[in-house]
């Protein structure tokens, strides 16, 4: 039983970094050589696939009212594209909200199930996934540095997940919230600041910033690195309220792409708001 137990963990390890690999590889990609416009499409479908399993979540199993929802998320999509001098806004919405998350969620001693529909997780939702949308979609259209600043963003939210997962398991102790996630630890998110404060150093070398820029991208970096682990303990509440261990098995290994934004929509609107202040 020792060795089979053995042999489908490394089963599964080995499916989910494939996973990550491919879609990892597919993103980069789509970063680097896509036009704006493509680039906003592509991460559309993408917010849609974790809308319809933001249904879920919430509780509504009818095909028909997800696809309405889907609709209420793509016309904010495209509000957005149009006038995107709405995002400060959203920004600012959205760091405030993941805020008030971080204190709330570390303040959870229960869970309590829900069955049926949530309706308020419906606008939480619209706010949760439209807010990094926009970020990833305005960083992107920025001339001549969109690319590289979203690539930086991606590699800041995966260090700092990696960071967190090797430095909490060898030397972590104290658990950062074990009602929701008793993997993490506290060490755990020192480490993923340390991590995400080195992207931040090497964007500013590789940018030949000055010191009071090279002070605010690392403020910045630290900070969305932080509030990415709440991205990630909110959803564990929801899932662990619906009683499921995945979003969706849209991925293998995976369990969903929600499991695998959810630091990313915390992080986006915090950082692209911090880069609008400095670029203001």
């Amino acid at each position: 039983m020792g060795g089979a137990s053995v042999l489908q963990v490394s089963g599964s390890l080995q499916q989910r970094t494939l996973t990550a690999l491919w879609l990892g590889s597919l993103v980069i990609g789509v970063v680097l050589w896509f036009p704006p416009a493509g680039f906003a499409l592509f991460f559309t479908l993408l917010v849609l696939t974790a809308a319809w399993e933001w249904c879920g979540l919430a509780g509504i199993e009818r095909g028909v009212s997800r696809l309405a929802y889907l609709v209420v998320m793509a016309a904010g999509m495209w509000l957005l594209w149009l006038w995107p001098q709405w995002q400060v806004w959203l920004f600012g919405l959205s760091a405030l909200w993941w805020l008030l998350q971080t204190v709330r969620l570390m303040r959870v001693r229960r869970v309590d199930p829900v069955v049926g529909v949530q309706p308020l997780l419906l606008p939480v939702g619209l706010l949760v996934l439209l807010a990094p949308w926009a970020a990833l979609v305005g960083l992107h259209r920025i001339p001549e540095m969109g690319p590289a600043l979203v690539l930086f963003l991606l590699i800041l939210v995966w260090t700092a997940d990696s960071m967190a997962y090797f430095v909490g398991r060898r030397w972590g102790r104290a658990k950062l919230a074990p009602v929701l996630s008793p993997g993490k630890t506290r060490v755990g998110v020192y480490g993923a600041m340390g991590g995400a404060a080195l992207c931040g150093l090497l964007f500013a070398w590789t940018q030949s910033l000055g010191l009071a820029e090279t002070l605010w991208v690392l403020s910045i970096s630290v900070l969305s690195a932080l509030v990415s682990v709440t991205g990630d303990l909110y959803e564990s509440l929801l899932k662990r309220r619906r009683g499921v261990k995945d979003s969706s098995r849209l991925l293998p290994g995976h369990g969903g792409l929600l499991d695998r934004i959810d630091s990313l929509t915390a992080a986006a609107p915090v950082f692209a708001l911090g880069l609008t202040w400095a670029l203001t």
